[in-house]
Protein backbone atom coordinates (compact mmCIF):
# COMPACT_ATOMS: atom_id res chain seq x y z
CA UNK A 1 0.00 0.00 0.00
CA UNK A 2 1.66 3.19 -1.18
CA UNK A 3 0.10 5.38 1.52
CA UNK A 4 0.87 3.04 4.46
CA UNK A 5 3.62 4.42 6.70
CA UNK A 6 4.99 1.00 7.66
CA UNK A 7 4.86 -0.32 4.08
CA UNK A 8 6.93 2.71 3.07
CA UNK A 9 9.41 2.01 5.91
CA UNK A 10 9.71 -1.65 4.84
CA UNK A 11 10.24 -0.47 1.22
CA UNK A 12 13.00 1.91 2.44
CA UNK A 13 11.10 4.96 1.19
CA UNK A 14 11.18 6.31 4.75
CA UNK A 15 14.34 5.84 6.84
CA UNK A 16 14.32 3.77 10.00
CA UNK A 17 16.80 2.26 12.44
CA UNK A 18 16.64 -1.42 11.56
CA UNK A 19 16.81 -3.93 14.41
CA UNK A 20 15.98 -7.12 12.46
CA UNK A 21 14.96 -8.25 9.01
CA UNK A 22 14.18 -11.53 7.28
CA UNK A 23 11.90 -12.57 4.40
CA UNK A 24 8.67 -11.90 6.31
CA UNK A 25 9.46 -9.53 9.18
CA UNK A 26 11.02 -6.11 9.62
CA UNK A 27 11.74 -4.61 13.06
CA UNK A 28 12.86 -1.07 13.78
CA UNK A 29 13.29 1.41 16.62
CA UNK A 30 10.22 3.51 17.46
CA UNK A 31 10.87 7.21 16.78
CA UNK A 32 8.88 8.22 19.88
CA UNK A 33 9.98 5.57 22.40
CA UNK A 34 7.82 4.98 25.46
CA UNK A 35 10.51 2.91 27.21
CA UNK A 36 14.30 2.48 26.96
CA UNK A 37 13.62 -0.45 24.61
CA UNK A 38 10.84 0.30 22.15
CA UNK A 39 10.96 -1.66 18.92
CA UNK A 40 8.19 -2.08 16.35
CA UNK A 41 7.94 -5.53 14.76
CA UNK A 42 5.92 -5.63 11.52
CA UNK A 43 5.16 -8.15 8.82
CA UNK A 44 6.50 -7.11 5.43
CA UNK A 45 3.18 -8.11 3.89
CA UNK A 46 0.50 -5.54 4.60
CA UNK A 47 -2.15 -6.66 7.07
CA UNK A 48 -4.37 -4.02 8.62
CA UNK A 49 -4.48 -5.61 12.07
CA UNK A 50 -4.43 -8.94 13.90
CA UNK A 51 -7.91 -9.81 12.58
CA UNK A 52 -6.68 -9.34 9.02
CA UNK A 53 -3.68 -11.62 9.63
CA UNK A 54 -5.59 -14.32 11.53
CA UNK A 55 -5.46 -16.73 8.58
CA UNK A 56 -1.64 -16.74 8.83
CA UNK A 57 -1.10 -18.19 12.30
CA UNK A 58 2.47 -19.05 11.35
CA UNK A 59 3.29 -15.42 10.72
CA UNK A 60 1.66 -14.34 13.97
CA UNK A 61 3.77 -16.91 15.81
CA UNK A 62 6.89 -15.65 14.06
CA UNK A 63 6.09 -12.06 15.06
CA UNK A 64 5.70 -13.03 18.72
CA UNK A 65 8.80 -15.25 18.71
CA UNK A 66 10.91 -12.59 17.01
CA UNK A 67 9.61 -9.95 19.43
CA UNK A 68 10.78 -12.04 22.39
CA UNK A 69 14.19 -12.58 20.78
CA UNK A 70 14.56 -8.83 20.16
CA UNK A 71 13.69 -8.07 23.78
CA UNK A 72 16.39 -10.50 24.97
CA UNK A 73 18.95 -9.11 22.49
CA UNK A 74 18.18 -5.58 23.67
CA UNK A 75 18.79 -6.57 27.31
CA UNK A 76 15.12 -6.54 28.29
CA UNK A 77 14.25 -10.13 29.28
CA UNK A 78 11.15 -8.79 31.05
CA UNK A 79 9.10 -6.80 28.57
CA UNK A 80 5.64 -5.80 27.42
CA UNK A 81 4.37 -6.91 24.01
CA UNK A 82 1.45 -4.87 22.67
CA UNK A 83 -0.61 -4.79 19.53
CA UNK A 84 -3.60 -2.50 19.08
CA UNK A 85 -6.37 -3.62 16.76
CA UNK A 86 -8.83 -1.13 15.31
CA UNK A 87 -9.73 2.43 16.23
CA UNK A 88 -11.38 1.55 19.53
CA UNK A 89 -8.36 -0.63 20.38
CA UNK A 90 -6.07 2.37 20.01
CA UNK A 91 -4.53 1.50 16.64
CA UNK A 92 -2.99 4.58 15.00
CA UNK A 93 -1.08 3.05 12.07
CA UNK A 94 -3.22 0.57 10.17
CA UNK A 95 -0.52 -1.97 9.43
CA UNK A 96 -0.25 -4.85 11.90
CA UNK A 97 2.59 -4.20 14.33
CA UNK A 98 3.79 -5.26 17.74
CA UNK A 99 5.43 -2.89 20.23
CA UNK A 100 8.27 -4.46 22.22
CA UNK A 101 8.64 -2.31 25.36
CA UNK A 102 11.20 -2.95 28.07
CA UNK A 103 14.08 -1.65 30.10
CA UNK A 104 11.95 -0.13 32.85
CA UNK A 105 9.20 -1.15 35.27
CA UNK A 106 6.00 -1.45 33.29
CA UNK A 107 2.89 -0.26 35.13
CA UNK A 108 -0.77 -0.98 34.74
CA UNK A 109 -2.56 0.92 33.48
CA UNK A 110 0.13 1.93 30.97
CA UNK A 111 1.31 5.47 31.03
Amino acid sequence: MSDCLFCRIVAREIPSTKVFEDERIYAFEDILPQAPTHVLVVPKKHYVNVHDASEDAGLLGELVTRSAAIAREKGAPDFRLVTNSGVLGGQAVFHLHFHVLGGRQMRWPPG
